[in-house]
């Protein structure tokens, strides 16, 4: 590939950048750091939608573009549907799923949401707390985080986990 070529791509690249950034504003991401499983296709799906349009040899700039504006529109539809209609969140997204409560580990729960003992013990030291039984209120949020209260349900943390499953009970 010559130079010329090389600045096409960049160029191309630039463009597709660009308008990413700009749908991402009117379409009104609130928070790129929790993602959601919705959240996480898409982005999946917009890098796959604009890469031949980005170093493609026969694809266009102007294809990508519309492929990204489909599913950013599609997007925002189903961002709209889920906060309207809460029994489609719950049936797309789950629901969050309580582990801990008052000190007891609640087995039936962490057994649906396939959460191991170690996976918990870990979640509660990630917030700073030696022992489950420190802990009032531990939850399994539909994003995948664990929060924890404890201190009498005063003190409350939520720290992302690398690598955790995000399975959720959705009955």
């Amino acid at each position: 590939m010559d130079i010329f070529g090389l600045l096409i791509i960049s160029a191309k690249s630039v463009v597709i950048y660009v308008f990413i950034v700009a749908a991402i504003r009117i379409f009104g991401k609130k928070e790129l750091a929790q993602l959601s499983v919705i959240d996480l296709v898409f982005i999946l799906l917009i890098s796959n939608s604009v890469q031949n349009a980005m170093v493609g040899q026969d694809t266009s700039v102007p294809g990508g573009l519309a492929a990204a504006s489909g599913l950013f529109i599609v997007n925002y539809i189903f961002k709209y549907l889920l906060k309207r209609f809460p029994k489609f969140s719950d049936m797309v997204q789950g629901h969050a799923v309580l582990l801990i409560y008052d000190g007891k580990v609640l087995h039936q729960n962490c057994d649906h949401a396939l959460f191991s003992m170690e996976e918990l013990k870990a979640a509660v030291r990630e917030h700073g707390i030696e022992k489950i039984e420190d802990v009032d209120l531990a939850v399994l949020e539909v994003d995948g985080n664990v929060s924890v209260v404890s201190k009498d349900f005063t003190q409350k943390t939520s720290r992302k986990r690398r690598g955790h499953r995000m399975i959720q009970k959705t009955t």
